[in-house]
């Protein structure tokens, strides 16, 4: 596949066609961006699966959250897009276990690249996104983009 992001319309695709997202870094806290993304995610109808050694057997947003990608799998879990919410440095072992998953996607939250671990998810037949925000691309597609991150329902022509 490729390291670099898909077009616009495979983007589309991976959000129509994957429906189980483990999030790599999701925060209890409900302020950070990978806690806002997962609740809209989570709205939108997508399975949550919370991953965070820090709060390991606890739950974020009804979902019981894991220590590892390879834990949720032997959960049972279903996992087909791992969206990753840390450093481009800590990507590797995500990465690793990724594959070793049998997920379908890598992506690389907003300002996070790291070309080695997206070049062997690549060769193993992941696809990777990079450097991209999986809700703003949702809501491009579908119509949820606002200024504030929210779908108010009310189109107008100008900024509110």
């Amino acid at each position: 596949m490729t390291t670099t992001a898909p077009d616009m319309y495979n983007r589309l695709k991976i959000l129509q066609q994957y429906r189980h997202v483990a999030i790599a870094g999701i925060s209890a806290d409900q302020y950070r961006p990978s806690h806002f993304v997962a609740i809209y995610l989570q709205a939108e109808g997508y399975h949550i699966i919370p991953i965070n050694p820090r709060y390991a057997g606890q739950t974020i947003l009804g979902r019981r959250v894991y220590a590892t990608l390879t834990e949720a799998k032997e959960a049972g879990e279903q996992i087909e897009i791992v969206d990753v919410f840390r450093r481009a440095e800590d990507v590797p072992p995500i990465a690793d276990e990724a594959i070793a998953t049998g997920a379908k996607v890598l992506w690389l939250q907003l300002g996070i690249r790291n070309d080695e671990a997206a070049g062997r998810a690549g060769a193993a037949g992941l696809t990777v996104v990079q450097d991209r925000c999986m809700k703003i691309e949702h809501a491009r597609f579908f119509g949820g983009l606002h200024t504030v991150g929210l779908n108010t329902g009310v189109i107008l022509a100008k900024k509110l």
